[in-house]
């Protein structure tokens, strides 16, 4: 079965450094405030999900959050999170690392997504 969201090794490594320094945390997808449209890593008891928030999938045991009314532009496309050098968002734990996330997507074909929709 084809995931919603996936990450890659560079991804996982820092999901992983992260998690050692602030212990449970979550990933969610930004809806392009202050920071862009990035994912987000917070504390998970420092952000609160509301009934409109979407779970997507886990990524290396860390939950993956979406705003439902986000999900509808994205929701035809698979969500690649990476890690690339350079500084995160203001807001997210990884705003001090040396690296920060991404994402990046591709469309799911026809079968996929016909798959997908099933589960709604």
């Amino acid at each position: 079965m084809v995931e919603r969201v996936i990450a890659t090794d560079e991804a996982l490594k820092l999901i992983e450094s992260i998690r050692k320094k602030h212990g449970q945390i979550l990933l969610y997808q930004s809806g392009g405030c202050c920071d862009g449209s990035s994912p987000m890593c917070y504390g998970k008891d420092d952000f609160f999900l509301g009934g409109s928030d979407i779970y997507l999938g886990s990524l290396g045991n860390i939950p993956f959050y979406m705003h439902r009314s986000q999900y509808e532009y994205w929701k035809h496309t698979q969500l690649i999170i990476d890690a690339i050098p350079g500084r995160g968002a203001t807001f997210s734990l990884d705003s001090v690392e040396d690296r920060h996330f991404i994402t990046q997507s591709r469309v799911f074909t026809a079968e996929e997504y016909k798959e997908l929709r099933k589960l709604l």
